[in-house]
C-alpha cells in the first residue's frame, strides 16, 4: 500500500508542478498557461493519479475489492504526498527565481482591476487587499500551508469520488 501510495503521489505532484512552472515560464504571464483555469485544469488530470494509484491497489493487492474507507484513505495519502512535492517543488522555484512571482501576480492583478473600470473606493478597497496577500506571501508560515491548501483540497474531491467509484468491483474490473 505505502509504495502505491508513495510511487502514485510522486508522479501527480511531480506532474502538476512541472507542469505549472513550465506555463510559468514559458508564458508571458497574462496567457492561458499562467492561469488560474490553466492550473487547475492540470491538478485534476495530474491527481487523476489517485484513481490509477486506488484501483491498481484494488485489483493486484486486494483481488479486485475494495472498500470505501482504505481505498479513501489510499487517495488521501496520494493526495497528501502529491500536495508535500507541489509544495516543496515550489518553495524551490521561487527561491531560484527570486520570489518575484508574487510581484508579477499582485501587479498584474492590480492592473487587470485598474482596466475593469472599478469605482475609486472599491479600487483603493481591491489594492489594499492584493498588497496585504503580497505581504502575507512574504511569509513562509504563510505560503507553505497556503500552497498546500491550492493543490490539496482538489486531491481531496479526487480521492472522495474515486474511492466511491472502485468500492464497486464493476466499475473497471480487474482484467483476468
Amino acid at each position: 500500500m505505502q509504495k502505491i501510495a508513495i510511487t502514485y503521489g510522486i508522479l501527480s505532484g511531480t506532474i502538476t508542478i512541472a507542469t505549472l512552472i513550465l506555463g510559468l515560464v514559458i508564458s508571458d504571464g497574462g496567457s492561458f498557461l499562467s492561469s488560474e483555469i490553466f492550473g487547475y485544469l492540470t491538478m485534476i488530470v495530474a491527481l487523476s493519479m489517485i484513481f490509477i494509484g486506488i484501483k491498481r491497489y484494488r485489483d493486484q493487492e486486494l483481488g479486485g475489492v475494495i472498500r470505501f474507507l482504505p481505498a479513501f484513505a489510499m487517495g488521501l495519502a496520494i493526495a497528501v504526498i502529491a500536495a508535500i512535492i507541489y509544495t516543496f517543488v515550489w518553495e524551490l522555484y521561487l527561491m531560484t527565481s527570486g520570489y518575484d512571482f508574487i510581484d508579477s501576480y499582485v501587479n498584474s492583478a492590480i492592473e487587470a482591476k485598474r482596466t475593469a473600470g472599478l469605482g475609486a473606493d472599491k479600487l483603493a478597497e481591491e489594492i489594499a487587499a492584493l498588497e496585504q496577500m503580497r505581504s502575507d506571501y512574504g511569509k513562509i508560515y504563510i505560503r507553505i500551508p497556503m500552497t498546500f491548501l491550492e493543490i490539496f483540497p482538489v486531491g481531496l474531491i479526487i480521492a472522495l469520488l474515486s474511492a466511491a467509484l472502485l468500492r464497486n468491483p464493476k466499475v473497471l474490473p480487474a482484467r483476468q
